[in-house]
């Protein structure tokens, strides 16, 4: 006698066979390749997503990085707008963090130190006096696990890694899911999850440089940046905040319309200064005026040139908005291109910097069985 398949299986068989078959009638499609090795020969693997519309995007498992990204221009040619590296190596001798997912905690953390029910923890400095995005082997330096991913009208994968109490001086067992998936509208959505087995803080973000003429196609000086955020968090010379939440109206900061991104990015201004001390140049947070709502568009930018804009929404607080100021001409990444001074602008969804040590700031802690949430969207089109 033949023996029935449970009902719940069926169903779930059935909703993944609809998923395919949705994915691949809308012109989806997804592969997975090898990458390289690490220097210890720890195979990366590399996931490509493409869409009818001719958008792919590259993730390797190395770093959860983005690695590169093809979107049309206004006359449907393709490039790639993600700063980055051809092989492994790259990535792994790197401190730029391209394209790179982000964690413990993105962006600075004063000293390296923080504390949780009166103990106090201590991250390596790896950007002296401070630690920047995790320490010096931060979640970028990682190698994860991939599984490829489908749903209704989208494809993807889903990376994993496990941070073991203590890594980088963080408490906790943190295991860490971030779902890149690509649709028919020339969406990225970068989806991340977390728990922990103990209290801990947590601040995910991902590191790509965009560059909408194509990575190493100039600077982006004359690229036109929306910002809606009404508000910055100053900082101090080592680029802490200070604590205050200040308007942007009558500063360089003010990107509430479109504002060529080089426009003021010279302006004598002390915080401009501590951002590049030679020449000046954006590094901040801004306090998004949309307060975590995915649903408003939190930032725009856009190149006339090539007519490729991305829109930006997320369920994040704030973005960093920072202008690649320490890129020299010296780093050659894909296709053998050279990098330039200002030749890549970030938006870095996230909580506020250094917020364990700020109490104005929203709180980072997460606690055991609670579940740490975030998703963060770019949109392109070209006109």
């Amino acid at each position: 006698m033949m023996k029935r398949p449970h009902p719940k299986l069926c169903g779930l068989a059935l909703s993944m066979l609809i998923a395919t078959a949705s994915a691949q009638a809308a012109g989806l499609s997804s592969e997975h390749k090898a990458f390289g090795k690490t220097h210890d020969g720890t195979l990366v693997e590399q996931y490509i997503l493409r869409n009818s519309l001719g958008m792919q995007a590259t993730v390797i498992t190395y770093g959860g990085v983005l690695q590169s990204l093809l979107v049309p221009d206004k006359h449907g040619k393709l490039a790639d707008v993600v700063l980055g590296f051809d092989d492994v190596q790259g990535y792994q001798g790197g401190s730029a963090f391209f394209g790179a997912t982000i964690g413990r905690f993105g962006n600075r953390l004063a000293g390296g130190a923080f504390e949780l029910d009166g103990k106090r923890y201590q991250v390596p400095l790896n950007d002296v006096p401070n630690a920047l995005h995790g320490g010096a082997q931060g979640f970028d330096k990682q190698v994860w696990q991939a599984t490829p991913v489908k749903g209704d009208g989208w494809v993807g994968v889903t990376l994993t890694y496990l941070s073991k109490d203590g890594e980088m001086g963080f408490p906790g067992n943190l295991k860490t899911e971030v779902t890149y998936s690509l649709n028919e509208h020339n969406e990225l959505r970068i989806a991340y999850q977390a728990n922990t087995d103990k209290p801990t803080v947590l601040n995910l973000t991902n590191h790509s440089y965009f560059n909408l003429a194509g990575a190493g196609n100039g600077d982006i000086l004359k690229q036109v940046a929306t910002l809606h955020a009404s508000h910055y968090t100053p900082v101090n010379a080592t680029l802490i905040p200070t604590g205050e939440l200040a308007p942007v109206k009558g500063t360089p900061m003010d990107f509430l319309s479109p504002t060529p991104i080089g426009r003021h990015i010279k302006d004598k201004h002390p915080q401009l200064a501590f951002a590049e001390p030679k020449q000046g140049g954006f590094d901040f947070n801004w306090a998004l005026d949309a307060k975590g709502d995915i649903k408003q568009l939190a930032a725009e930018v856009h190149d006339p040139q090539s007519g490729r804009r991305l829109q930006l929404y997320t369920s994040e607080p704030g973005v960093q908005f920072y202008t690649s100021n320490f890129l020299d001409g010296s780093v050659k990444g894909k296709a053998g291109k050279t990098y330039l001074h200002w030749g890549g602008f970030t938006l870095e969804t996230q909580h506020f910097p250094d917020a364990p040590n700020q109490p104005a700031f929203a709180s980072t802690r997460l606690n055991p069985g609670q579940t740490y949430t975030q998703t963060t969207v770019f949109k392109f089109s070209a006109d």
